[in-house]
């Protein structure tokens, strides 16, 4: 049997960085996706013994005999598939540790460990110990700020949960969305997963990926947004590491010796969040045109405040002084520093030039519909 998920990443539309102190965000899915193909053997197959990922992209494979995760892991004795998420425990994180150091991670690949811990406990939580080969394939740039690990976990979590009550009434229907109990379910899994890899993360992303469309968020609360207007942006990958931490800290420290001018800052970026969560969702009787003239302004005004955090990095400024020449907006997205950046396509915009002038800085760009759909399977 074979069950195949894909998932979007994701960006930030408003509100980086001013979210951490009480102001509204904006995230948005986009249609670039990370996939998982989940190949069951059949009973009377031969070597069904081992459960084998596969990262595609990575040009890299990591096999498990069942016989070692089952000697290796905690046995609760639940039954599968459980249907209440629950936490990985320190105790079986540290099992799952020795069974990724086992696998002798090249070096320059040594951050995929979290990922690959991941895997492990997401697939023996849901399926138990079963024989499997699990293909990940993505168009998501590794750690630029697009939600590529929440969307591994999301894209994972969807095919394993399907492969659990799959029907052949679903089959050759091509990439179908799931129902809302399924996104429920799929969205808390995929949380604890996220809390593997990041430790304490916000929930936006995951929760992006799995519903799609968009999001406000805003002191712990996600309100899941519908959009009511089309909207393509450019998104250009600097290629340029960031420490997410170091700028987290960075914009806090400013908060505390300019706590006056910081705190009018976070009210002007949660004010440019609101209005663009308004402008998304509104039906009035105001053109397209119109609805992207604001958010173009809405997005240059935010950009202004992200510099005046302190996030802004040489590469970024160099693609907004690269769009502004063909009068384009840009605006980081995500923590700064590097990362991806943000260029609002209107309707009918031609984007070759601005690529090809792009990409010749050594810059990746990617062209996104924004607010798509969140998790799907294909039986």
């Amino acid at each position: 049997m074979e069950v195949k998920a894909r998932a979007p990443g994701k960006i930030i539309l408003a509100g980086e960085h001013a979210v951490v102190h009480g102001s509204t965000a904006v995230a948005a899915a986009i249609d670039l996706y990370t996939y998982v193909t989940l190949r069951l053997p059949l009973q009377s197959a031969e070597k069904n013994d081992r459960l084998t990922l596969e990262l595609k992209d990575l040009s890299l494979e990591f096999s498990w005999s069942l016989a070692r995760l089952k000697e290796a892991l905690p046995n609760d004795s639940r039954t599968y598939p459980p249907s209440t998420p629950t936490s990985c425990s320190t105790e079986t994180l540290k099992a799952i540790a020795v069974l990724v150091e086992e696998q002798n991670i090249p070096q320059e690949k040594i951050w995929l460990s979290s990922g690959i811990s991941t895997f492990l406990w997401l697939y023996t939580s849901i399926v138990g110990f079963n024989p499997a080969t699990v293909v990940i394939t993505t168009e998501l740039p590794y750690g630029s700020g697009l939600g590529s690990s929440a969307a591994f976990c999301v894209a994972l979590t969807t095919a394993l949960i399907a492969s659990s009550s799959c029907s052949d009434k679903a089959r050759g229907e091509g990439w179908t969305p799931l129902d809302e109990t399924s996104l429920d379910l799929l969205n808390k899994w995929a949380f604890e997963g996220e809390k593997i890899i990041h430790g304490k993360p916000s929930g936006i992303d995951n929760t992006v990926s799995a519903y799609g469309n968009m999001i406000k968020f805003c002191s712990g609360e996600i309100t899941r947004l519908q959009s009511n207007m089309p909207l393509r942006m450019l998104v250009t990958n600097t290629r340029v590491g960031r420490n997410t931490k170091a700028l987290v800290s960075g914009v806090s420290q400013r908060a505390v010796r300019h706590p006056d001018a910081m705190k009018s800052v976070f009210n002007a970026v949660d004010s440019i969040s609101k209005e663009l969560a308004s402008i998304i969702q509104s039906n009035d009787e105001i053109s397209v045109a119109e609805k992207e003239e604001s958010i173009k302004e809405l997005m240059e005004m935010n950009q202004g405040l992200l510099q005046s955090m302190g996030v802004s990095h040489s590469s970024i400024e160099t693609v907004i002084r690269t769009t502004v020449k063909h009068k384009l907006v840009s605006k980081l997205t995500g923590a700064g520093g590097g990362g991806c950046v943000l260029t609002l396509l209107p309707t009918g915009t031609v984007v070759d030039k601005v690529v090809e002038e792009l990409e010749s800085s050594g810059f990746q760009c990617f062209t996104a519909s924004i607010g798509g759909n969140g998790a799907q399977i294909c039986l």
